[in-house]
């Protein structure tokens, strides 16, 4: 499991206005938890903020109390503003739990049910990351309904729920969650008087995938130079990993000699071998020389323990600015890149499907839509029509005249 962030808090002035910033590697259960503050995303400064007083200041304590570590050593007047060290330090307990503490005061009947809700998703065999976003989706419904009593949770409350809370705040896919975690939640506890039924998921945006070019592909690396970085790019392409299991890699599952990746409990739960490309071997054999990782492929600045997936979008994004690369690029279009790049070198749809760790090959298939290898045979009409029009026999004169007109 992805360990959790710590949270730093700073103070500045935006917008005229005394603000708390807080700044951490990203992280979902984090973002949601913050959400659910009411904090506000600035593009400029790119973090979450709310506005600097005692009360948003407890706020931020209760919602991560036996959570995560809150730093406040860089807020003006931090120890008389806040509570004590101990009220927001997370005990050794507190840091083996899984799940972040309700956000809001809730009461015991909430609380039961949000334990029996776990309970049940945890019976079903969800994964941990689909049970953690279920579960901070239905807090954040309990702490709308304050206290309702479940029978008369009806449908018009729920879509309340939806337009006011979720619309608003989440993008399609977390809509989607959110939709499927009442759902889970109708199931566990029939009590509640909504129909499930009548829930609809908001229909998947159609977006294709944004590919680097083979060229972007290269300059991107020569523009990597810290070797550990670019060895974790090189890793990503050539492998297609995602972004977690780059994370959780461990180094015995790197077979050197036989030039395979072992990536376990992958994406629903899949194992899959994928093939090292022969020119990472030597880049491979340089940085694991150099760094001596204990444990990860990749580890932080604590030995033997993961890296954070935040670090890597930061010196990707660092990297991609001095490759001079405007495309939006994440850690995910380099698996897409790999994809398409395969895909356009003839490589077998049905095999892309297996390196990918694809369930379904309709999933694959979306990178048909992106390859150049059949669109580019296809001739535009405006080609053709200006083709035409220079071959006709109209004279010397009009044809040197057609030509040079034909400008963009």
């Amino acid at each position: 499991m992805k360990p959790i962030p710590t949270i730093t808090l700073k103070y500045t002035k935006h917008r005229n206005t005394g603000v708390i910033l807080l700044c951490f590697d990203y992280h979902n259960d984090i973002i949601l938890l913050v959400k659910s503050l009411q904090a506000t995303w600035s593009k400029t400064k790119s973090c979450w903020y709310l506005p600097y007083s005692k009360p948003n200041l407890s706020a931020i304590y209760k919602a991560f109390d036996g959570v995560t570590t809150v730093d406040s050593s860089a807020l003006p007047n931090a120890p008389s503003a806040l509570p004590t060290k101990d009220a927001h330090t997370p005990s050794a307990k507190a840091k083996k739990t899984v799940l972040p503490k309700p956000v809001l005061c809730l009461q015991k009947a909430d609380k039961k049910l949000l334990h029996g809700y776990v309970k049940f998703l945890r019976g079903k065999r969800l994964s941990e990351s689909t049970v953690r976003t279920y579960y901070l989706h239905v807090l954040d419904f309990l702490n709308y309904l304050k206290g309702k009593d479940v029978g008369m949770v009806d449908n018009k409350v729920v879509d309340a729920f939806i337009e006011d809370f979720c619309a608003p705040r989440y993008a399609i896919s977390s809509h989607r969650q959110v939709i499927s975690s009442l759902k889970q939640l109708k199931a566990f506890m029939p009590e509640f008087a909504f129909d499930e039924n009548l829930l609809e998921l908001p229909r998947k945006s159609n977006y294709l995938p944004t590919v680097l070019s083979k060229e972007e592909v290269l300059h991107l690396l020569r523009c990597t130079q810290n070797l550990k970085h670019r060895a974790v790019l090189a890793l990503i392409y050539s492998c297609g990993l995602r972004i977690g299991e780059l994370i959780g890699l461990e180094l015995r599952h790197i077979d050197i000699d036989r030039r395979q990746l072992f990536v376990v409990n992958g994406k629903n739960r899949k194992d899959r071998y994928v093939v090292l490309a022969k020119s990472f071997v030597p880049l491979l054999r340089n940085y694991l020389a150099t760094y001596e990782p204990q444990h990860y492929f990749v580890e932080g600045q604590e030995v033997g323990k993961p890296y954070l997936a935040g670090s890597v979008r930061n010196f990707l994004r660092k990297s991609c600015k001095r490759a001079g690369i405007q495309k939006k690029v994440t850690p995910h279009t380099l698996r897409h890149s790999y994809a398409t790049h395969l895909l356009e070198f003839g490589v077998d749809l049905r095999y892309i499907q297996e390196l990918l760790g694809h369930a379904r090959p309709e999933t694959t298939m979306i990178y048909t839509h992106v390859t150049k290898k059949d669109l580019l045979q296809i001739e535009s009409p405006l080609d053709m029509v200006i083709s035409n029009f220079l071959d006709e026999d109209i004279g010397e004169k009009k044809l040197t005249l057609s030509r040079n007109n034909f400008r963009y």
